[in-house]
C-alpha cells in the first residue's frame, strides 16, 4: 500500500507550521493565515530536483573578480543600487506596490541587455503577450532579442531557459509561478519558496540573472514573506506615490554591494528615466519665506541628497493634539517633540503636528533630527527659515545634538547646489571643508540651533 502524504499547516505570513490546523498563528498573531499543504507527490523528482543544484569544487583563486563580471544594465541608477551593475548568476527580488512601475522597469532592463548580451526571457504569469507587445511598443523599444513567455508552471518555464539559454531572464511574477510536484495553491509559501530555491539554482548553474517580480502586502513587505528575501541574492523596494513621476528604488539587501543604496527614476511616457541629481529633483517645488520648510542632508547608501522637511502645528479642537507624520518615524518624531516640549519649554500638548517629507521619500536616518525640530519650532512660531540654509544632526533627550556620520559628503552637496549656510554639530563642523562662500556653523544643542534659526 501507498504510504499516504502527510500534510502540514504552513503560516502564510511568517512561515510558521504546525501539525494541525490553527485559527491564529503563535508566532505572527495572525488571523486565518494557516494553509494546509502537502508534502511533494513524487519523491523520485524531489530528489533529482536535489541532484541538480549539485556543484563541483573550484579553486579559489581560479574565481574571477567580482569587478570582471558586472554587466551594465544600461541604466545607471539602477546599476548603482545593485553596487555597480549586474552580476551574472545573481537572482534579483523587486517589490513594490501595484502599478508603481516594476513591470516597465524590469521590461527596459531587458531591453538594454539585449542590445549588450544577448537574448531575454521574459516570463509572465499574468499579462498576455499582447500586452507586453503593446508595452514596449509604448515605451519604443527594440527588443529583436527579447523572448516572452507566458507561463505559470515551473517545471515549463525552468526547461524554456535550459533550452533557450538566455543571458537573462525575468519572471513577472514570482507569486504566480506553481510547481506540479506541490499540491497547495499557486502564490502559497511552499510554492514561492519552492520557485525561487529552482531559479537560484538555474541562475548559479548557467549564470545566468534572474530578476524576481513579487506583490507586496498591505504592510508593504514583499509577500512570501521573509522566505524569498534569505533565498535571493538582493532585494530592492520600489517607493514613491502613484500619483507623482518620480521612484525611488532601494536596496534592502544585496550580496554584492552596500545596502541602503537609492536610484532615482522619473516616469515618464517613454517608461523610467534615471534622474542623475536627486536633490535638484526633490527640491524643484520648494516653497520660499514660508515657516516650518527646511531643508536637510539625508545619506542614502553612499548618496548625499538634500531633501525639504515640512512642519504643521496649529492648534487642536479635540484637546489632545493629533501627531501625523509622511515619510519619517513617527516614533522619533513624538520623542523630538517630547524633547522640544521638556528641554525648549515648546508647549505642544494641544496642538496638531504635522511633519512631511516632500517628494514622497522616506528618511530613517537620525541625521535629520535637527531638521525635524527646527521645522516644528518654525511652523509653532510662524517664523520662515532663511532660505539658503541646509540644517542636519542626531538631536539627543538631553537636547545636545550629536555628530552624524559622512558630514563632509553631505556640507559637498549642499555646497553644490549653491547654499549658502550650514549648521550642524560642532564635532562635525571640524571635518567640513566648505568654499569660501559657505557659512559653517557648529552647534552643541538645540538651543544653539533654535537661536539661528527662529529666535524672534
Amino acid at each position: 500500500m501507498a504510504r499516504s502524504q502527510k500534510s502540514v499547516y504552513v503560516c502564510q505570513h511568517c512561515g510558521y507550521q504546525s501539525p494541525k490546523w490553527l485559527g491564529r498563528c503563535p508566532t505572527c498573531g495572525e488571523w486565518h493565515s494557516l494553509v494546509e499543504e502537502r508534502e511533494p507527490s513524487s519523491e523520485g523528482e524531489r530528489h533529482r530536483l536535489a541532484r541538480a543544484g549539485r556543484a563541483t569544487p573550484k579553486s579559489y583563486a581560479e574565481i574571477a573578480q567580482q569587478a570582471d563580471v558586472r554587466w551594465s544594465s544600461g541604466l545607471p541608477e539602477f546599476d548603482r543600487v545593485l553596487g555597480g551593475g549586474v552580476v551574472p548568476g545573481s537572482v534579483v527580488l523587486v517589490g513594490g506596490d501595484p502599478g508603481i512601475g516594476k513591470s516597465t522597469l524590469l521590461l527596459q532592463v531587458a531591453d538594454q541587455l539585449t542590445r549588450r548580451y544577448g537574448a531575454v526571457l521574459y516570463v509572465s504569469g499574468e499579462e498576455s503577450e499582447r500586452q507586453i507587445k503593446m508595452r514596449g511598443e509604448r515605451l519604443g523599444l527594440e527588443a529583436r532579442a527579447l523572448y516572452v513567455l507566458t507561463e505559470t508552471c515551473l517545471e515549463s518555464v525552468c526547461e524554456a531557459i535550459e533550452t533557450l539559454r538566455p543571458s537573462a531572464a525575468v519572471i513577472d511574477s514570482i507569486q504566480t509561478i506553481f510547481s506540479e510536484t506541490l499540491e497547495s495553491v499557486p502564490g502559497s509559501l511552499t510554492q514561492v519558496r519552492e520557485a525561487a530555491t529552482r531559479f537560484l539554482l538555474l541562475a548559479k548553474s548557467y549564470e545566468i540573472p534572474i530578476f524576481l517580480i513579487g506583490h507586496v502586502t498591505k504592510e508593504g513587505l514583499i509577500a512570501g514573506p521573509k522566505a524569498l528575501e534569505h533565498i535571493v541574492d538582493a532585494v530592492l523596494y520600489f517607493e514613491g506615490e502613484r500619483h507623482q513621476n518620480h521612484r525611488v528604488i532601494r536596496a534592502v539587501k544585496n550580496r554584492y554591494g552596500a545596502t541602503n543604496e537609492v536610484g532615482v527614476f522619473e516616469m515618464t511616457s517613454q517608461g523610467l528615466i534615471p534622474v542623475a541629481n536627486p536633490s535638484a529633483m526633490f527640491l524643484s517645488e520648494r516653497p520660499v519665506g514660508v515657516s516650518g520648510s527646511v531643508v536637510s542632508a539625508c545619506l542614502e547608501g553612499t548618496r548625499p541628497i538634500l531633501i525639504e522637511l515640512q512642519a504643521l502645528v496649529g492648534p487642536s479642537g479635540y484637546g489632545a493634539g493629533r501627531r501625523m507624520t509622511r515619510g519619517v518615524d513617527p516614533y522619533r518624531v513624538a520623542l523630538l517633540l517630547a524633547v522640544l516640549e521638556r528641554r525648549a519649554g515648546f508647549q505642544l500638548a494641544g496642538c496638531d503636528v504635522f511633519v512631511n517629507v516632500a517628494g514622497g521619500i522616506t528618511v530613517d536616518e537620525p541625521a535629520v533630527d535637527l531638521a525635524i525640530v527646527a521645522a516644528v519650532a518654525s511652523s509653532f512660531r510662524n517664523v520662515a527659515l532663511d532660505a539658503h540654509t541646509v540644517i542636519f544632526g542626531e538631536v539627543g533627550l538631553a537636547g545636545e545634538v550629536r555628530a552624524v556620520s559622512a558630514a563632509a559628503a553631505r556640507a559637498r552637496e549642499a555646497a553644490q547646489m549653491g547654499f549658502r549656510r550650514l549648521i550642524l554639530p560642532e564635532h562635525n563642523r571640524r571635518s567640513v571643508e566648505a568654499p569660501a562662500t559657505v557659512e559653517v556653523i557648529g552647534v552643541r544643542s538645540i538651543f544653539e540651533a533654535l537661536e539661528l534659526v527662529v529666535s524672534e
